[in-house]
């Protein structure tokens, strides 16, 4: 399998702007520059796009697992958290931490809470990171 992403920059960094696009059109041509990588200006930015794929990468990984161990989902909900920090001269991504919920009919916390953490270490975005990866599992009634 291979996927293809662009980016196009104009400028500097500190006033320049960019757009990025996906094969697949789904993001076409969408704004990024240094605020909205650093402020609070409308587009996005790399540590946004790369919380919202591991979100997804987890959430659907985490579905293959429950349905494997004989559980069907009826809701997984996840949130990305992820932490970028200056360390000495360079920015880095630290940690992600997600946060997980869902309905699993038949499933004990403690079952859903260890399938999750399985989940996170097998995920495909979290093996290509080299940041702390975190979860915390809620089963919902």
């Amino acid at each position: 399998m291979l996927r293809n992403a662009d980016a196009r920059w104009k400028g500097t960094a500190l006033d320049g702007s960019g757009v990025l696009s996906v094969e697949s059109g789904t993001l076409k041509d969408t704004p990024y520059s240094f605020k909205t990588r650093f402020g609070d200006v409308q587009g996005t930015n790399p540590e946004e796009l790369l919380a919202a794929a591991h979100a997804a990468c987890f959430t659907m990984a985490l579905s293959f697992a429950l349905v494997n161990r004989g559980c069907q989902p009826a809701t997984i909900d996840t949130k990305a958290k992820l932490r970028m920090e200056q360390l000495s001269t360079h920015w880095t991504i630290t940690s992600i931490h997600l946060e997980t919920k869902a309905r699993v009919p038949g499933l004990d916390a403690g079952a859903f809470a260890r399938i999750a953490e399985e989940t996170k270490a097998n995920c495909p975005v979290s093996r290509v990171l080299n940041a702390t990866v975190t979860v915390a599992a809620e089963l919902l009634p």
